[in-house]
């Protein structure tokens, strides 16, 4: 087995979150939610959130259908649902279509 030296595991590791991101920028118009956690970030068409109360605390359950998750190490990213349980914040936001469409100078339809 032939052993990596920091330059080469630095180039690798930039060339995987670039083709991540170049999938990210693919897929992003087929979903309706973008979705932060502290450990992941997600792309989703069905989402709840919801605050559960404990006796001294409190949590958010968020559950996702249809999802894409940002992760370099999963092999296939598309799943049909997750379910997070976290005590940290989570930031759901609403995609607008109108992010995803071509400047009309750029329309394909010329």
């Amino acid at each position: 087995m032939v052993a990596m030296d920091d330059e080469e595991l630095e180039d690798y590791d930039r060339e995987v979150e670039l083709a991540l991101y170049r999938e990210y920028r693919d897929v992003v118009g087929q979903f309706a939610y973008v979705i932060e956690t502290e450990r992941r970030f997600y792309l989703a068409n069905e989402v709840s959130l919801d605050r559960k109360d404990t006796e001294h605390d409190f949590y958010f359950e968020l559950n996702m259908k249809d999802v894409w998750v940002w992760d370099v190490y999963r092999s296939d990213r598309f799943v049909s649902s997750v379910r997070v349980l976290t005590f940290k914040d989570v930031n759901v936001e609403k995609l607008s279509q109108r992010d995803f469409e071509l400047p009309k100078d750029l329309s394909l339809d010329k």
